[in-house]
């Protein structure tokens, strides 16, 4: 792999990394009162339009990084519309 692709690990490693405090939170509490519906529902559609940006670029870390970031942010948005 050459270093640009490593960059691009990297850094979409450290987004997904970002979602876990919220995820577990989220799980431990059962409380989304102060999450935004609106902004999870924007964000996880941008994930899923990233990861077939990556497909037909076949861009591993681009694919990687938003399956990995999605499956911690879909879970938030269930949860923020379960105990809404």
């Amino acid at each position: 792999m050459d270093s640009i692709t490593w960059i691009g690990l990297i850094a979409g490693t450290l987004t997904t990394i970002s979602f876990f405090p919220q995820f577990l939170k989220t799980l431990k509490t059962r409380s989304t009162k102060d999450i935004s519906l609106e902004m999870f529902l924007l964000f996880c559609t941008g994930l899923i339009l990233w990861i077939i940006y990556g497909v037909f670029l076949q861009n591993l870390p681009v694919i990687m990084t938003n399956v990995a970031t999605f499956i911690l942010a879909f879970p938030i948005l269930v949860l923020k519309l379960k105990y809404k």
